[in-house]
């Protein structure tokens, strides 16, 4: 299947699965999760979602297998939302894109203030 339909799927799922994280998960070990990517296959029949989650290393462990755990009933709201016959199988993988990026950043100030400090001895 080509076309438009798998990115489009992809942003209404995108969409439903924060919504769902958002307002229907009762699982405490789910933390601050945000959903930052959806990915379908072509065959419409697996979605990836790539999730952003605050916290420390066992925090962000504890949410990943919550959501994993939780995976079916997101699945099962998904094809009632979405009212679609069969709503793709679900695999959500951690993004730590913004945790590398606020450490870059982090790298980049402690530079700056370095050369600073050199410019101010010379």
């Amino acid at each position: 299947m080509t076309g438009r339909r798998p990115e489009r799927l992809a942003e209404q799922i995108k969409e439903e699965v924060s919504s769902i994280i958002a307002g229907e998960l009762d699982d405490p070990r789910v933390g601050f999760v945000t959903v930052i990517e959806t990915k379908v296959s072509p065959d419409l029949k697996y979605a990836k979602i790539f999730v952003s989650v605050m916290g420390e290393d066992h925090q962000i462990a504890e949410s990943m297998k919550a959501l994993d755990h939780a995976s079916g009933f997101i699945r099962h709201r998904l094809g009632s939302v979405l009212r679609i016959k069969r709503a793709p199988e679900l695999r959500f993988i951690y993004d730590d894109t913004e945790r590398t990026a606020a450490r870059i950043e982090e790298l980049l100030s402690e530079e700056v203030q370095r050369a600073k400090d050199d410019d101010a001895e010379s």
